[in-house]
């Protein structure tokens, strides 16, 4: 087994001491493990304060780029964690994320939170993919 960590040019680099994604290659399989994603575009600028539906549109872009940059898709996510701010904003991700997840559901957990790294985040998304090797 052999982890290689990657930190695509095409999202804005880590704000903290970790890598975007882990790829696991485990033989028959590359197991993406991708850090949460807050609504941050490529020059390092919230997308859309007070927005969710704005940020969760600027999350999805950017775990698109990073499983791109891994070789990997949507269709390739086995399990999603979202992080929010307030349950409020439930009915607002999930209008967005089904324009990104169209083929069959992952294993999805959503919770809230007191707060995000980023001050007027709203939303965080973390998840794992697996491709076969």
């Amino acid at each position: 087994m052999r982890a290689t960590r990657s930190n695509p040019n095409t999202v804005a680099a880590p704000m903290g001491t970790y890598s975007q994604a882990v790829r696991v290659e485990t033989g028959d399989a590359v197991w993406l493990h991708v850090s949460g994603q807050i609504a941050i575009d490529l020059e390092g600028n919230l997308v859309g304060p007070g927005d969710v539906r704005a940020q969760t549109r600027q999350v999805f872009e950017n775990l698109k780029a990073i499983l791109a940059a891994n070789g990997a898709t949507f269709a390739d996510v086995v399990k999603i964690g979202t992080y929010l701010t307030t349950l409020e904003d439930l009915a607002g991700m999930r209008e967005v994320r089904s324009e990104y997840l169209t083929a069959e559901p992952p294993a999805s957990t959503a919770v809230q939170v007191v707060a995000l790294v980023v001050p007027d985040a709203l939303i965080e998304i973390d998840l794992v993919a697996v491709v076969p090797a």
